[in-house]
């Protein structure tokens, strides 16, 4: 969604620099005490996150957050919280449920927040996995289809977006669950500079969808997986009885594998495909790039109705909580299955850096670069 150049805040330093600017000429009896104890208790914060407390605590919740810099949105403040939890605390075999919230404010007007999760209830018998975010973004928009995100110029618009989307899920066998979900999504590409960019469809829609999935998840844990595997199948139907615009479908297919290849390091693959067929506006089209897949390239830029996009990873543990990751990977957007062109995938690569924030929480800053493009991206969790 955006180029984004985080720096994260170290309290006891921010505090350090601030006693120099404003430290009084002769300092009282029990300041110094006074000052360690603060800073003290920051460092005994961080320094125990990402320790597992889901079996002492109802939710073991932690906040961090700071400045960053974007070529896009410029300067900014942004906030991520990271909660676990156990609805059955006598059932270690179960991952714990998690929550994430996240939130960020810019100079420029650009503002998100948003939560996601996915609960898990008692023996794992049913889940619920859910999101939910609304913002608002100074962005840009090159048309529709590979042709015109490679080679158009790109227009700017003001992008306002809410969405929310939740599935309920009831376990039909082992690691297998089947259930059904809702979505809604707003969109307003507003004062888009090229409106002949839409070829004639609307600027702003709403849209509401109902649909059915099949999930199989073996993963030890969801947040940060190191063995396992976890496949969905889902089908989403936006018929026009729902106030939708003419009536459209989506079918989304993903596939993650997990295994440890030596001490420390885990190898991940990822597969996504996204098929949408029927009056489809552009605000629902598939997009390439973004935080999670083919990161480094702009979100959006290639839209069309059907993509498929891949990705391999390495994730090494370094020292203590620090780690790294490497990752390649593809991707190809398209019209139709007779209009797909080899030659139109785009290439992806790029390196991050792992703190483990909580236990098996982390969070990840990641440089991603695509075909005459790149980025940063800050995030909590992995990608996949």
């Amino acid at each position: 969604m955006k180029k984004i150049i985080p720096i994260l805040i170290c309290l006891s330093c921010l505090g350090g620099t601030l006693r120099a600017q404003t430290a009084p000429e002769k300092e009282q009896p029990g300041d110094s005490v006074k000052k360690n104890g603060f800073f003290r208790r920051i460092y005994r914060y961080f320094e125990g996150a990402n320790e597992d407390k889901t079996l002492t605590k109802k939710i073991d919740f932690s906040v961090i957050g700071g400045p960053h810099y974007s070529s896009d949105t410029k300067l900014g403040l942004g906030l991520v919280a990271a909660g676990l939890y156990r609805i059955d605390r006598n059932d270690l075999s179960i991952p714990p449920s998690n929550v994430s919230l996240f939130g960020d404010i810019t100079t420029t007007g650009f503002y998100l927040l948003g939560v996601r999760g996915n609960n898990l209830f008692q023996g794992a018998k049913y889940r619920i996995d859910y999101t939910a975010y609304f913002f608002s973004f100074p962005g840009a928009f090159w048309g529709i289809g590979y042709e015109n995100g490679a080679h158009a110029e790109s227009a700017s618009y003001k992008r306002l977006q809410n969405q929310v989307k939740a599935d309920f899920l009831y376990r039909v066998g082992a690691n297998m669950y089947l259930g059904g979900g809702a979505s809604f999504n707003f969109i307003w590409g507003k004062d888009l500079s090229k409106p002949e960019y839409l070829n004639g469809q609307a600027s702003k829609y709403i849209n509401t969808g109902l649909g059915i999935s099949f999930i199989y998840d073996s993963r030890d844990v969801i947040t940060n997986a190191h063995r396992g595997a976890y496949a969905k199948i889902e089908q989403r139907f936006f018929p026009g009885f729902l106030g939708n615009k003419g009536a459209f479908y989506k079918t989304e297919l993903f596939g993650d594998i997990y295994h440890e290849v030596w001490k420390g390091g885990v190898l991940a693959y990822d597969l996504h495909m996204e098929f949408n067929a029927g009056k489809v506006p552009w605000t629902m089209l598939a997009l390439l790039g973004g935080s999670y897949r083919m990161r480094g390239y702009y979100e959006g830029q290639y839209r069309d109705k059907n993509m498929i996009e891949t990705q391999l990873e390495l994730r090494q543990k370094i020292y203590n909580r620090h780690g790294v990751a490497f990752w390649v990977g593809a991707g190809n957007v398209f019209p139709s299955f007779g209009g797909f062109r080899f030659r139109h995938t785009l290439p992806n690569y790029g390196l991050g850096y792992r703190w483990e924030f909580k236990n098996r929480v982390n969070v990840r800053l990641d440089y991603g670069f695509g075909k005459g493009q790149n980025a940063f991206i800050f995030n909590i969790n992995e990608a996949f």
